[in-house]
């Protein structure tokens, strides 16, 4: 069993993208998740989770239960220790310093020597205290065979996890902020949000993915961070060219991406997102920023038309999508073949909520 430490203010949302790196994910508490396995490279490509370590054992969110919990564990490890302690938004009110010198001298007790800048096992122990709510479908979470009953949905929650670190997520999208790549334009999508929408489409290595919509290109630069092979489009050649100018920026290098695989491959071309030149299931996932209806221009089609045929063609060539909008498609996403597998509201700003849509293809 696996601990998830999920980023950010939306847990369900994390959670979702969290689960293209892992298996039989399920939230426990505010801020954490639990799953029965982990691919570590994937976890290193995730936005919105910071970390994954082997789960030790878990219980109430004070330092006395910690203790006890970190007491009673069966340790197969040797040589040096850190402890590493975290309250989750401050809310268990646990001294972490106090939790990770007293926890270090169970530790040390037990055999371990003290290394803090290089040690060869990290212990994180997490704090989490405040109401655990439903899924982003009003669903409540479901137990695992063999664990203890979680709360109710709904009801506050207290929980205090320990586990051997095993694999962060590399925080370095700062290098990415849309003013800072060599093509610009104002509405770019922001690199956390590209990432997590480019991991729930099914970026991965081995994978192609597809925006036929792809502006400056932020969501491809992502899905060829982790490893997928990527294809452009888009009604402008402006910003075709642009995405090229991008792409080439990032993904035309030597050396491994950031997250330890190697860059994908990409293609960017000037075409129409409701006529794609390609062939039926060509692609593994498809993702687009459709367009605004505010701020955006749109020469060829009505705003609807354009999505509508957007979505058609998005299950032509694609098992998956996500689609990203100033409003929810998700009529239109029907009518073109999609089940909605989950559906998020992200606010951005006073007048900007961003809708993000999970689309699996509908069967037969």
């Amino acid at each position: 069993m696996y601990l998830l430490e999920l980023g950010g203010e939306d847990d369900a949302f994390a959670a979702r993208e969290a689960a293209s790196a892992a298996t039989g994910l399920r939230r426990i508490a505010p801020g954490l998740a639990v799953a029965g396995g982990i691919v570590p490279r994937r976890i290193r490509g995730l936005a919105y989770t910071h970390r994954a370590s082997e789960l030790l054992g878990r219980g109430a969110a004070d330092l006395a239960s910690a203790r006890a919990v970190l007491e009673a564990a069966s340790i197969g490890r040797e040589g040096s220790v850190a402890v590493r302690a975290t309250d989750v938004h401050g809310s268990s009110g646990v001294s972490t310093e106090r939790a990770e010198r007293e926890l270090g001298g169970i530790l040390v007790d037990r055999g371990f020597s003290v290394d803090l800048d290089d040690p060869d096992h990290l212990l994180r122990v997490v704090f989490s205290e405040g109401v655990f709510e439903a899924d982003a479908d009003g669903n409540a979470l479901e137990r695992a065979e063999g664990d203890g009953p979680d709360e109710p949905t709904g009801e506050r929650v207290s929980v205090c996890t320990l586990g051997w670190l095993t694999a962060e997520s590399v925080r370095d999208f700062g290098t990415r902020a849309p003013t800072d790549k060599p093509f610009f334009q104002p509405g770019s999508m922001d690199p956390l949000l590209a990432r997590a929408v480019a991991n729930m489409a099914g970026a991965r290595a081995g994978a192609t993915i597809l925006d036929p919509m792809c502006g400056t290109g932020g969501v491809l630069v992502e899905a060829g961070l982790v490893g997928a092979d990527v294809i452009g489009t888009d009604a402008q050649a402006k910003m075709a060219r642009g995405a090229r100018e991008n792409l080439r920026h990032f993904l035309e290098r030597d050396e491994p991406s950031p997250t330890g695989v190697s860059r994908g491959s990409w293609h960017v071309g000037r075409g129409d997102a409701t006529r794609l030149p390609l062939a039926d299931d060509a692609v593994d996932g498809v993702v687009f920023d459709a367009p605004y209806g505010r701020q955006s221009k749109i020469d060829t089609h009505r705003l609807e038309d354009l999505v509508a045929g957007a979505l058609a063609e998005a299950q032509r060539v694609a098992p998956r999508a996500v689609v990203v909008a100033d409003r929810s498609w998700a009529g239109e996403a029907r009518r073109a073949g999609w089940e909605l597998e989950a559906s998020f509201e992200r606010r951005v700003h006073r007048s900007l909520t961003r809708y993000v849509m999970v689309l699996e293809r509908r069967s037969p």
